[in-house]
C-alpha cells in the first residue's frame, strides 16, 4: 500500500476568487456567484496540459457573514475524494490513482468544486517524474488556493481497503413514522429536553440541498453526535429535511447546521458531519465539531 501525507504551506500571488465583501442577505451572494467569473454552471473544457491557473476559490466569509459570532464556534475540515485521478509518467504510460484532500475548516477560502475537477483533469495528459511530484503539486496549488495548510493522499490501485464500504455510527432517524412539510430550512423546528442529559450519536441519509448557482440537487447523509439535552429525533429530521430546496454550497449547510442545533438545543460537545454523494468524480464531506478532531474518512453505500 503507498499512502503518503504532506502539508505544504504555500503562499504567492493573487489567485481567482469572488470578491471579498460581505453579502447579509443570501439572495445578494447567489447573484454575485451567478455572475462572477467561477466556472461552475458554465461550459468549460479540460485543459490539455497540467494548469493550476483554473482553480477558483470562495471567501468562506460569504456564507459566515450571516452568522452573528465574533469567533468560530466549531473547528473542523472539508475532506474531498478524487475518483479519476490520472497522469503520465516520464515514458508516457498512464498511472492511476484516488486523492484524498483535507481543507481545514479554519481557511480563508474553499475551493469551488467544478474548478478542482478542471484542475485534476488537467494533469492527465502531462508527463511527471514521480508520483510524489504530482502529490506535491496538488498539495501546493490547493494550499495556495485556500489560502493555508492542506493535505493530500494518492491512494493507489493495490490498495483495495481504501474503497471499503463502511456504515455511519448510531441510531438512523430515517424510518421514523413521521411528517414533513418545511422544504426551506428552518431553524424553529428544533427543540431538546432540558431535563434529559445524553451523548448519543444519530444520523439520516435524507440530506439534500441545492447548488447555489446551478441549482442541482446535492444528495448526502448526515451524522450528529452530541452531548446535552436529549434532541427530539422527529424535529431533528424534519429539520434535516426542509433543507431540500435550500440554495447553498456544501459548507456552508453543515456550519448552519451546527449552529442552528447548538443554539436551539443547547448542546455541550457537538459534531456535524455530512457525506455527499459524488459529482464529476469528487465528493466533498464537510464535518464541524466543537470536540473531536480528525474523523475517519468513511465512503458510505451511495458513494
Amino acid at each position: 500500500m503507498l499512502r503518503k501525507w504532506l502539508g505544504i504551506l504555500h503562499k504567492k500571488a493573487a489567485i481567482p476568487a469572488l470578491n471579498a465583501a460581505k453579502y447579509t442577505d443570501a439572495s445578494k451572494r447567489d447573484l454575485a456567484l451567478s455572475n462572477s467569473t467561477l466556472p461552475l454552471g458554465r461550459d468549460a473544457q479540460s485543459p490539455a496540459q497540467y494548469e493550476p491557473g483554473v482553480l477558483f476559490a470562495i471567501p468562506r466569509s460569504e456564507s459566515r457573514s450571516e452568522f452573528d459570532f465574533a469567533t468560530l464556534p466549531f473547528h473542523g475540515l472539508d475532506i474531498w475524494n478524487a475518483w479519476e485521478l490520472s497522469w503520465l509518467d516520464s515514458k508516457g504510460m498512464p498511472q492511476i490513482a484516488t486523492a484524498e484532500i483535507r481543507v481545514p475548516a479554519d481557511t480563508p477560502r474553499l475551493v469551488e468544486s467544478k474548478s478542482l475537477k478542471l484542475y485534476l483533469n488537467s494533469f492527465a495528459m502531462t508527463k511527471f517524474a514521480s508520483e510524489d511530484v504530482v502529490r506535491d503539486l496538488i498539495v501546493k496549488d490547493l494550499s495556495h488556493s485556500a489560502g493555508d495548510t492542506v493535505a493530500v493522499a494518492l491512494n493507489r490501485h493495490d490498495d483495495a481497503t481504501a474503497s471499503a464500504i463502511q456504515a455511519l455510527p448510531g441510531v438512523c432517524l430515517d424510518d421514523m413514522d413521521t411528517g414533513c412539510d418545511a422544504f426551506e430550512v428552518d431553524a424553529g423546528l428544533l427543540h431538546a429536553d432540558p431535563g434529559v442529559i445524553v451523548d448519543e450519536a444519530l444520523h439520516t441519509h435524507l440530506l439534500r440541498s441545492l447548488c447555489p448557482v446551478t441549482g442541482q440537487p446535492d444528495i448526502g447523509s448526515l451524522a450528529v453526535r452530541y452531548m446535552g439535552p436529549r434532541i427530539d429525533r422527529e424535529a431533528l429530521l424534519r429539520y434535516v429535511v426542509s433543507y431540500r430546496q435550500h440554495n447553498d454550497f456544501h459548507e456552508a449547510c453543515i456550519e448552519r447546521m451546527f449552529v442552528d442545533i447548538q443554539q436551539r438545543c443547547g448542546t455541550e460537545s457537538l459534531s456535524v458531519y455530512a457525506r455527499y454523494q459524488r459529482r464529476g468524480g469528487l465528493d466533498i464531506n464537510p464535518f464541524r465539531s466543537n470536540f473531536e478532531y480528525e474523523p475517519e474518512n468513511l465512503r458510505l453505500w451511495r458513494q
